[in-house]
C-alpha cells in the first residue's frame, strides 16, 4: 500500500471534504482516503503511485485546487 499527503486550497467544511473525497476515491487503485479542511489536506491510500495530473484532476473536479509540495 502506498499512502500519498497532498494539500489543497479552498475547503471550508464537511461539505468540502466529502466532495474530494468522492472524487479521490474515483481514482484506479484508491482504497482509502481522510481528508481534513481544517488542515488542508488529504491523504490517499492506494494500490499503486498516483500521478500529480490525477490527483490535482480529482481535487479540481471536486471544485478545489491542488497546492504545490
Amino acid at each position: 500500500m502506498i499512502s500519498t499527503q497532498i494539500q489543497i486550497d479552498g475547503m471550508s467544511c464537511s461539505h468540502c471534504e466529502q466532495a474530494v473525497t468522492d472524487e479521490l476515491m474515483k481514482l484506479d487503485g484508491v482504497t482509502e482516503v481522510e481528508v481534513s479542511a481544517e488542515d488542508g489536506s488529504a491523504r490517499i491510500a492506494s494500490e499503486a503511485p498516483l500521478s500529480r495530473a490525477d490527483l490535482a484532476e480529482a481535487v479540481e473536479e471536486a471544485g478545489y485546487e491542488l497546492l504545490d509540495d
